[in-house]
């Protein structure tokens, strides 16, 4: 063997969301081939399953690892009579590489390598999230988070969107804080994880995250048959049209559900509502109807209906009634801010 490769010290780097011994062919060939393979606990995920692979991984004395100082110096001290692989902890072994790099001699040194035996995929860190809301609605979390039920939370629901559309809104801006934005999309995403974790204590009929991700994942490959199965939508209307077409067959067979504004929430803000009622209404073909309506009700000095008139405007330019709104009261509040009023 070279000499110079036998001197090394090779640090495993793996992610912990993903299972134990799913390495790559360069980590599973330097572990066969080390002199000694060493870790902190012998007994943990990874080094049970690099032994269940035949590579034999023994454990470091238990004063080596008191510290990134000492667990450098042993694992140098090692590496100095043969090649070494470390099997590194879940959490990364903070420090060690920064200690080693201190211990290091400056000469005769061994080589020192990060092997990585595996990375995190997209979405990776969703698995850390549900972990952590878990953690604090479990016994010995959070008090307050385990008193929580899905009606306590739904304000903070509403409150968390609305947060987010204010935040995103404004990243086409040169100085778009895309960071606030971040932690607010972030803010959303704690509450379907809160109320997925809530409703997996149901006694009865529960569900969790996972429930929600696969029936997002159905829902998303049956509309979007032009991706993943053979029909044809090549352009956003096109799509547009065809995930109407699904949607409508969906509900017909679903019981309460037979109404052209079934489904629209009394719950939505009043603008974003009468958007949501006209766009349903006039894919119904009763946009004429509704025009007359209207009129019908201007007659009568409906308030309201002012205000729908205006809606049904902006919906025909394709503007959304709701956004235009926000971003003219932004406009007129930064300016009364600039002015010092």
């Amino acid at each position: 063997m070279d000499p110079e490769r036998r001197r090394a010290l090779s640090l495993l780097l793996s992610s912990p969301r993903v299972a134990p011994g799913l390495l790559s062919a360069g980590a599973w060939e330097a572990l066969h081939g080390a002199d000694v393979v060493l870790a902190a606990d012998p007994g943990g995920p990874q080094a049970v399953a690099i032994s269940a692979a035949g590579v034999e991984v023994s454990a470091v004395p238990a004063g080596a690892t008191r510290s990134p100082q000492s667990l450098a110096e042993h694992l140098l001290d090692r590496a100095a009579g043969g090649s070494v692989v470390w099997v590194g902890s879940p959490d990364g072994n903070p420090g060690l590489a920064e200690a080693l790099a201190v211990a290091l001699p400056e000469e005769d040194a061994p080589m020192l390598e990060l092997l990585v035996g595996s990375w995190d995929v997209p979405g990776a860190r969703l698995l850390d999230a549900v972990a952590v809301m878990d953690r604090l609605r479990s016994p010995g979390g959070c008090p307050w988070d385990a008193e929580q039920t899905h009606a306590s939370l739904t304000p903070y629901l509403v409150e968390e969107a609305h947060e987010a559309v204010e935040a995103l809104e404004v990243l086409d801006r040169p100085d778009a804080d895309r960071d606030h934005a971040v932690e607010e999309l972030g803010d959303v995403l704690l509450q379907v994880l809160f109320h997925a974790r809530v409703a997996a204590e149901h006694e009865e009929d529960p569900f969790d995250v996972d429930d929600v991700a696969s029936g997002l994942v159905e829902k998303l490959v049956r509309r979007h048959p032009h991706v993943f199965a053979d029909v044809e939508a090549d352009t956003p209307r096109a799509v547009e049209a065809n995930w109407e077409q699904i949607k409508a067959q969906e509900k017909s067979g679903t019981p309460g559900r037979q109404h052209v504004l079934d489904g629209v929430a009394a719950g939505m803000p009043p603008l974003a509502r009468a958007a949501k009622v006209a766009s349903r209404l006039r894919r119904a073909g009763k946009e004429e109807w509704l025009r007359d309506w209207v009129e019908a009700r201007l007659e009568q000095r409906d308030a309201g209906a002012l205000l729908l008139e205006a809606v049904l405007d902006l919906h025909d330019a394709d503007v959304d009634a709701a956004a235009a709104l926000r971003h003219t009261l932004r406009e007129l509040e930064e300016q009364l801010r600039g002015a010092g009023a």
